[in-house]
């Protein structure tokens, strides 16, 4: 399995079966990515909500690769209108596609659908999503968000993932304490901090959340990428072993 960070909350997931799963596409707008558009080609695009910097190139890109789009119901419907596969969900529901179950969890956050000619049409709840490939691995992506109690009592508790992605920029969602701590409730085995240093309004230095979560709990594995960059994880292999 590998993971590459696209930038800002963009990652493309591809599976032990070949099976890529692109989240929150925005790529040609950010500036912190330099990944061509027409080089993604992925089988499934989940959308966390509606603002641009995380909807951002889906249309293109599911229309060019005939990719099915899983997203909250009015998101769903906003790309069904425009010709789009997309299957709609919502918060503590699962669906099955690819043979990969993926659960839309809570996120609080806004979630308008905020770049339509008309100005900001509802696009219903933000959300996060858990992936649990068909090996059992479980991946989480919390979207934008701010610190809640169920990432403890619900998704570390119940769900248990063993990679978080969460993001750490501060003003639209957590910043470094809060993710870090947000990082100990669920208690991953590994955590990416994402959402950051896109904009100078999100600027922040990863290095300072690896700190807080090393603190918390030392025997979380942080890993903090460039964009671009893959990272494939040994924590299975280190479990096969």
């Amino acid at each position: 399995m590998e993971i590459r960070w696209l930038g800002h909350s963009a990652f493309e997931i591809t599976t032990d079966e070949e099976i890529k799963i692109l989240i929150d596409p925005f790529i040609s707008n950010n500036p912190a990515c330099n990944i061509p558009v027409e080089e993604l080609e992925p089988d499934m695009i989940c959308i966390t909500h509606g603002h641009s910097d995380h909807f951002g190139d889906a249309y293109e890109i599911a229309m060019r690769n005939n990719s099915i789009v899983i997203s909250n119901a009015e998101i769903a419907l906003f790309l069904q209108r425009q010709g789009i596969e997309a299957v709609s969900m919502n918060i503590g529901g699962s669906v099955f596609v690819h043979d990969i179950k993926i659960t839309m969890l809570d996120a609080i956050h806004s979630s308008d659908i905020d770049f339509v000619e008309e100005g900001a049409v509802p696009g219903g709840s933000a959300a996060g999503f858990l992936f649990t490939l068909p090996d059992g691995k479980k991946i989480y992506h919390a979207g934008d968000t701010a610190l809640y109690g169920d990432m403890e009592n619900i998704i570390g508790h119940i769900y248990k993932p063993d990679i978080l992605m969460v993001p750490i920029g501060d003003k639209f969602t957590m910043g470094p304490f809060e993710g870090a701590l947000a990082t100990r409730w669920i208690s991953p085995k590994a955590v990416i901090p994402m959402h950051y240093n896109t904009f100078p309004a999100i600027g922040q230095d990863p290095v300072v959340f690896s700190n807080f979560v090393k603190q918390l709990d030392p025997s979380i594995d942080v890993v903090i990428m460039n964009p671009g960059e893959i990272y494939k994880p040994e924590i299975f292999n280190q479990e096969e072993d």
